[in-house]
């Protein structure tokens, strides 16, 4: 009995590594659609404004969940790298910070990006850390 529950038990775990070949992470470091001029809000439900990041040309704005920010991105479709850099911000208080905060980290880190129809991806290395939708 022990060793048919631990043949279930590899089973399952084999099944799930063979699912998450297919998911986006196996197209992190290929060849992209290009980002240019488009819009996009985060996926995930959060407490308050929901952020936003608008690409144009190498330059990058939205709304972090309070304050506006503003900053350059350099991307490489042939790769998927996302670089942003000399981000800047608004400064006004909000309840809820940590939103912002989060948010900002986040795309600081973020080195690539996967486009899948109108999902957008940000990853640092094979780590997904931000999902958005594209935005009307």
């Amino acid at each position: 009995m022990k060793n048919l529950f631990l043949s279930i038990c590899a089973a399952a775990v084999l099944a799930s590594c063979g699912a998450m070949s297919g998911t986006s992470t196996a197209k992190v470091g290929k060849s992209q659609p290009s980002l240019a001029n488009t819009k996009w809000t985060l996926a995930e439900n959060v407490k308050g404004k929901v952020p936003t990041l608008n690409i144009e040309g190498e330059k990058i704005n939205g709304n972090a969940g309070c304050n506006n920010y503003f900053g350059t991105v350099k991307l490489d479709s042939s790769t998927g790298d996302f670089v942003a850099g000399q981000m800047g911000s608004t400064r006004m208080a909000c309840d809820n910070m940590s939103v912002e905060k989060n948010f900002m980290d986040m795309v600081g880190k973020a080195n690539k990006y996967v486009l899948t129809g109108t999902t957008l991806e940000l990853y640092k290395d094979n780590l997904l850390l931000l999902k958005f939708n594209k935005a009307e």
